[in-house]
């Protein structure tokens, strides 16, 4: 009987390269076949059962790509990690695009290859398609809703956290575009390691580098021990740059290299750390804009973006409306015996009506408010305390055409720190608690939009 930890089909047309994989593979306990060209690989896929899939892009009677093409057709389960020429990102990200797990380059780093085979091996099995839209799943328990386009977006994390590609994802302040980027690393196979998630709009400047990759005692005033950067931390596992937008030019240089090398320098110091985590960025803000107008690198953007997640507006999912408005009353009055609240019919139809232009968590601060307002067991109308008192004005106001979608959105985010704050006499920690954000976060957006 076979002690071996899985089946790893090689394919390449070297026969020297076929032997270091075989050979390095061999020592991690895999069993190996190997195909020196595409039409044989396909032979070998059908008599064989494979748990991974290691091959060359460029083949006699193919590539790689359509290798990969082929499997994620036929066989779906099975992740494959391509073999690319030193350098050559562009067919490295054409093959993630396609569906490769993940790739290394040529010459071989051992290390790297093993990195890559272990994680590949501990890709999940996909989920069974009806199920993965289902919100009966854990996944389904974590983004709530039943709506074709939340289906949609929990059908894409499903199948993102079987590969190790960066994915840019996309949306609205207040869609959830963290708790997708953390679903997309608990259903991996990182899901045992740390995901650090990093506001990028939250750090000084002058502290950018030191934050991100760590500094050596003494490299600059106040740094009086070494530092472990946020990119160290995440060695392993996933690291979140959220708010990648508000990166400055000169540390976008830097985080490209850190992300294509695969390793960090600390402030202060002339060696290189190689650290192996898997990027997933964010912003509200439309990248491609950034671009065009040059305040963000185009090469950064598209080593980012090599797979984007847009996440929906709650106003484009109204049907969720009523589950996440009982979901969160319900945690939020959780103990013991405790009822929450229900909405009154007019409440809850005003909800709908409502345009959410801080979306999901809008919709929690909201009902956080109404539950402490509310008297007994019915949240009314007057307990929401909607801006204007009539959404359905609110809304017809919002879209008149009367100025841009960023004008609106920074109107209506000013408009709601505001009221925080007055909200709050003023106390900046519990208008942050009162918006949902980090004290930090607020302190930036009070900066950017000139909030005495």
């Amino acid at each position: 009987m076979s002690n071996s930890k899985g089946q790893v089909l090689i394919v390449d047309d070297e026969p020297d390269i076929r032997e270091v994989l075989e050979l390095a593979l061999g020592r991690m306990n895999l069993e190996t076949r190997s195909a020196s060209n595409v039409n044989e690989a396909r032979r070998l896929l059908e008599q064989f059962h494979f748990d991974l899939c290691l091959t060359d892009m460029r083949l006699p009677d193919g590539n790689g790509i359509d290798l990969v093409k082929h499997i994620q057709e036929k066989y779906s389960h099975m992740p494959v990690a391509v073999v690319t020429a030193f350098g050559n990102m562009e067919t490295a990200i054409a093959a993630l695009k396609a569906g490769a797990f993940d790739f290394v380059s040529k010459p071989l780093d051992l290390n790297d290859l093993r990195n890559i085979v272990r994680s590949a091996l501990k890709v999940p099995r996909p989920a069974v398609p009806a199920a993965a839209l289902s919100g009966q799943t854990p996944i389904g328990k974590k983004m709530l809703g039943e709506s074709p386009a939340i289906q949609k977006v929990r059908a894409m994390i499903e199948k993102l956290a079987r590969s190790q590609a960066p994915v840019y994802i996309s949306g609205e302040s207040g869609t959830g575009k963290e708790l997708a980027a953390r679903l997309i690393h608990e259903l991996g196979p990182r899901a045992d390691k740390p995901f650090v998630p990093v506001n990028c709009g939250a750090i000084p400047e002058n502290l950018m580098e030191s934050e991100l990759f760590g500094h050596k005692k003494g490299s600059f005033t106040g740094a009086g021990q070494d530092k472990e950067g946020l990119f160290k931390a995440a060695d392993g596992g996933t690291l979140f740059l959220d708010e990648i937008g508000d990166l400055p030019l000169a540390m976008q240089v830097k985080l490209l290299r850190a992300i294509q090398e695969k390793s960090i320098r600390p402030v202060g110091t002339q060696s290189e750390i190689r650290v192996d985590a898997r990027i997933l960025s964010a912003t509200h803000k439309k990248l491609h804009e950034l671009v065009a107008s040059g305040r963000f690198r185009q090469d950064l953007y598209y080593r980012l973006n090599v797979i984007e997640l847009p996440i929906p507006s709650l106003r484009e999912r109204v049907e969720d409306i009523p589950l996440l408005a009982e979901q969160f009353c319900t945690r939020l009055v959780a103990g013991p015996g405790k009822k929450p609240p229900s909405l009154s019919d007019a409440a809850m139809e005003t909800l709908t009506r409502y345009p959410f232009p801080g979306n999901v968590r809008e919709l929690e601060n909201i009902l956080e408010r109404a539950l402490t307002l509310c008297n007994g067991q019915e949240i009314a109308i007057q307990d929401l305390r909607l801006s204007g008192g009539n959404a359905g004005e609110d809304r017809q106001a919002a879209f008149s055409g009367q100025e841009s979608l960023d004008d609106y959105l920074e109107r209506i985010e000013r408009s709601a720190i505001e009221q925080a704050l007055s909200q709050a006499n003023q106390n900046k920690t519990a208008a942050a608690k009162l918006l949902g954000i980090s004290f930090r976060a607020l302190r930036y957006k009070l900066e950017k939009l000139g909030i005495e």
